[in-house]
């Protein structure tokens, strides 16, 4: 089993990692965390992109997992010296690890590895395509703020064309029951979402608001916004905040760009803010996703 998408998850698995989540968050919380349910297996970390937040929380999930963690230092790979993605995946098999989880610029790539590997892959983000664990955190939290997820009314905002978040987030909070509004600049709205409004009806008596990071690497073409024009017009203010629902909660999957997709203070707000929710209960799903994944492996 790989989990590569959130179509690759049946409804029960869905269920699971959020109940497995919720329970290893509370874990997570205790003085000592040595679980050593995957004692002897060995997970590998590939990440041909950069990140604090995936890259951290699958090492650390792994470790209190009693996983062996070996972070694949791509920068002293041979993909420097033109190697194919199909030949370190067929490299890195003849290993013998237990799990890989990849990250990578290519949408596509965790499949193509998955065709090689004997092993279960986990999808860390692949281009402008997926990043499964994201969604399913991201709903964890809203679980843990809320104690439900159907019905209740949440926008996602921002750069909807380039987010692979924004991706795996509207399948999955779909399959959830929740009520979706998206917005973004037109130029950021892709052609399969036609529908998607302006922020300020988008965050009307939203429930959750989640912002997305403004992605100018993966531009063909700058914007041409000049400096604070874009959170006037795009972005989350308190103004806006205050068109939601008086329990709003705000959430960003990082790096935040401060001033940009939404003012500093609303990000560090203690009341209101889910953002470092988000990070802490990624460990708790990242552990929940590689103990079903091996599980297998481990009862062998």
């Amino acid at each position: 089993m790989h989990l590569l998408s959130i179509d690759s998850l049946s409804d029960a698995q869905i269920a699971l990692i959020l109940d497995e989540a919720a329970r290893w968050f509370a874990w997570n919380r205790q003085p000592r965390r040595n679980a050593k349910r995957l004692d002897g297996l060995t997970v590998i970390n590939a990440f041909f992109e950069n990140s604090t937040r995936t890259l951290l929380s699958f090492e650390i999930a792994a470790k209190r997992l009693g996983a062996q963690v070996v972070v694949m230092q791509v920068e002293q790979s041979s993909i420097k010296k033109g190697e194919t993605l199909e030949d370190t995946g067929r490299t890195l098999n003849a290993m013998r690890p237990d799990a890989l989880v990849i990250r990578h610029g290519t949408s596509g790539a965790p499949e193509t590895l998955a065709s090689i590997m004997d092993c279960p892959v986990i999808n860390a983000g692949d281009g402008i395509g997926e990043h499964p664990t994201q969604a399913l955190l991201d709903a964890a939290t809203i679980r843990q703020r809320f104690g439900r997820i159907a019905g209740l009314k949440i926008a996602i905002c921002g750069d909807l064309r380039h987010s692979r978040v924004a991706r795996s987030n509207i399948k999955l909070l779909h399959r959830l029951g929740a009520e979706l509004r998206l917005a973004g600049p037109p130029s950021l709205v892709p052609n399969e979402l036609p529908h998607a409004a302006n922020i300020d009806e988008a965050v009307s008596g939203a429930d959750v608001i989640m912002m997305l990071r403004v992605q100018r690497e993966r531009m063909s073409e700058d914007l041409g916004d000049a400096p604070g024009e874009f959170l006037a017009r795009y972005g989350l203010t308190a103004e806006r905040l205050a068109r939601a629902a008086p329990h709003a909660a705000i959430m960003h999957p990082g790096p935040i760009n401060r001033g940009v997709e939404i003012e500093g203070a609303l990000a560090d707000d203690p009341q209101r803010s889910l953002i470092t929710l988000q990070v802490e209960m990624g460990v708790a799903v990242r552990m929940a996703c590689l103990d079903l994944l091996t599980a297998e492996r481990v009862t062998a």
